[in-house]
C-alpha cells in the first residue's frame, strides 16, 4: 500500500524483510525468494486474521507463538488443487509420458508441492489404469505438514466427486470413477491400495536438497509463486534429481524457456508444459 492507504511502502518492505528473516531463523522456513505481491497479500491476510494492524506485530506473534506460525504457514502454502485438474494434462501423461516410463523396470515419480493429495491420487489412478502403478514409487512432498496429513488420509469432500468424475472422464479415465472411493458421511475415502507405493514426506524446495533420482518430476503451479532467482534454484534442484532423459511437468502458466536451465530440456508436450531432459 502507499502512505495514502495508511502504510508507507518503504517501511512495509522493511517489515516484510524482517518478518521473513525472523521466520527463517526461528523455524527454518525460507520465504525470502517468493514473489512479493502474492507474499505481501498472504502476510496481511494472516495479520488481520490475528487481529493485528502491522506486520511488525505479526513478526512478534510468530516469534513467540508457534501456533500462529502454523496458521501463517497454511496461508503461505499454495493448496489450490483438485483431482485431474486440467484433464488434457493427464491425457498427455497417458499418451506421451507413460509409454516412455514403461521402458523402465522400476519407476520413480516425484510430486513436488503435493498439497492435500488430490494430484497424487490422480497420478496413482492414471498409473494403475496403464498397468504401471505396481512398479512405481511416488514421492509426495510438501512444505506444509497439515496438508501432508490430509494427503495421507486420502479422504476428500464428497460434494466434489461429481466435478472430479467429469475431470477424470475428460482425462481419459477408463473405469467408473466411483469404484476408486467409498462414501462415508460427507467424505469420499480413496482405496488405500492406491497409496501402497506412495511415500509422503515434508520437503522444502527452497532449503532442502535432492534425495533421489526420478524419471518423472511433477511440480505444477508452484513456481509461479517464486521470484526469478528462486525459480532458477528450484529448476537446478530438479535437474540434480532427474535421470537421463527424465521428464519435467510444470503448470500451464510456468515455463523454462527463459531459464538458464531451458537448454537442458526439449518440449515433449509443449501445450501442457511437459519437457524431456536432453541427456
Amino acid at each position: 500500500m502507499t502512505s495514502d492507504g495508511g502504510h508507507d511502502e518503504a517501511r512495509e518492505r522493511i517489515e516484510i524483510d524482517l518478518l521473513l528473516e525472523a521466520i527463517q531463523r526461528r523455524y527454518g522456513y525460507d520465504f525470502r525468494g517468493y514473489a512479493l505481491a502474492s507474499l505481501r497479500r498472504r502476510l496481511w491476510h494472516r495479520a488481520y486474521g490475528e487481529g493485528l494492524q502491522t506486520l511488525s506485530g505479526l513478526q512478534e506473534r510468530v516469534l513467540h507463538d508457534p501456533t500462529c506460525m502454523d496458521r501463517l504457514l497454511r496461508d503461505l502454502s499454495i493448496n489450490v488443487t483438485e483431482m485431474f485438474r486440467d484433464p488434457s494434462f493427464y491425457r498427455a501423461l497417458r499418451e506421451r509420458v507413460f509409454p516412455l516410463l514403461r521402458t523402465h523396470p522400476f519407476i520413480r515419480v516425484w510430486n513436488a508441492g503435493c498439497s492435500t493429495g488430490e494430484e497424487i491420487y490422480s497420478l496413482a489412478i492414471a498409473l494403475r489404469e496403464e498397468g504401471l502403478l505396481d512398479r512405481t514409487r511416488i514421492y509426495a512432498t510438501d512444505i506444509d505438514d497439515a496438508a501432508l496429513e490430509r494427503a495421507r488420509a486420502g479422504s476428500f469432500a464428497l460434494d466434489r466427486m461429481q466435478r472430479y468424475t467429469e475431470n477424470y472422464q475428460r482425462a481419459g479415465g477408463s473405469d467408473a470413477f466411483s469404484t476408486y472411493y467409498t462414501a462415508t458421511g460427507d467424505s469420499a475415502r480413496f482405496d488405500p491400495a492406491l497409496a501402497t507405493g506412495i511415500v509422503f514426506a515434508q520437503h522444502n524446495l527452497v532449503t532442502d536438497g535432492s534425495f533421489n533420482e526420478f524419471q518423472l518430476i511433477v511440480c505444477r503451479n508452484v513456481l509461479i509463486y517464486f521470484g526469478p532467482k528462486l525459480q532458477e534454484e528450484v529448476l537446478g534442484l530438479f535437474g540434480e534429481s532427474m535421470t537421463r532423459f527424465g521428464i519435467l511437468a510444470l503448470g500451464r502458466k510456468e515455463s523454462i524457456r527463459h531459464s538458464r536451465h531451458g537448454d537442458e530440456y526439449e518440449p515433449l508436450v509443449e501445450a501442457e508444459k511437459i519437457f524431456r531432459r536432453r541427456s
